[in-house]
């Protein structure tokens, strides 16, 4: 039977990470897949890191997978852990902060069960779900960076940077990835489509929170995300 490794990469998410987990191990997937949940805590400091102790030692709310990081290494670095303990056939990487459903784990899989993608991305853009009203600056920015990225790989994606990507796991295999923080969404990109993927996009919906509920990406990750479109693209 094909498995669906869903890669949680979590920093101080405390007050979610539970409940997430939960909605994973309850998320409906398609007949004939099951699932498997890498979840890595990236050197958590607000209880993070203790309560997902607990929980895998429970099976609560299913069996896991838990890496620990000694530090905080970044985004990047806990998805590329996960993604390289994950054992599935099918490989999705699920934020731990309640923004992104997995409720539309069926939608994203099925061109790849279908033989029509390899890649997959939930676009926040193809206005396919309720969204949350946010951030004017950040669309903005998300939708410059997807364009940039788009000039050097020659695709027309409209969500570069959403969390929601799944791969086939033979479309990865090979591929060195590097960058450990939010340079990780472009440098999967460049590299993908290097490879000659084929690239869907599936619109999501999308439940963003703001900085006081703990968001944590900002102005200079966008400056890194700039370098990172540079450098994976150009450079290497």
């Amino acid at each position: 039977m094909p498995t669906l490794s869903v890669i949680v990469p979590a920093y101080n998410e405390v007050a979610t990470v539970h409940e997430l987990l939960r909605r994973v191990a309850t998320a409906p997937l398609p007949d004939g897949v099951d699932l498997e949940m890498v979840v890595v805590d990236d050197g958590s400091t607000d209880g993070t890191r203790e309560l997902l102790r607990e929980l895998a030692e429970r099976s609560d709310p299913a069996p896991f997978r838990l890496v620990l990081h000694e530090a905080n290494r970044g985004k990047g670095a806990a998805v590329r852990s996960g993604l390289a303990v994950g054992r599935g056939d099918y490989l999705l990487i699920q934020d731990a902060d309640l923004e992104y459903d997995p409720r539309e784990y069926p939608r994203l899989l099925q061109p790849i069960l279908d033989d029509e993608a390899d890649v997959v991305y939930g676009s926040r853009f193809l206005g396919g779900g309720p969204h949350r009203v946010l951030f004017f600056w950040h669309s903005l920015g998300n939708r410059a960076l997807t364009t940039l990225s788009n000039m050097l790989t020659d695709l027309n994606l409209s969500d570069m940077e959403t969390c929601y990507k799944v791969f086939r796991r033979e479309t990865l295999e090979g591929i060195e990835l590097r960058s450990n923080r939010f340079g990780i969404e472009p440098e999967l990109t460049a590299k993908v489509a290097r490879r000659g993927a084929r690239i869907y996009e599936i619109p999501i919906s999308y439940r963003g929170r703001t900085y006081a509920e703990g968001k944590k990406i900002g102005w200079k990750d966008g400056v890194s995300a700039i370098w990172a479109i540079i450098r994976y693209n150009l450079l290497s």
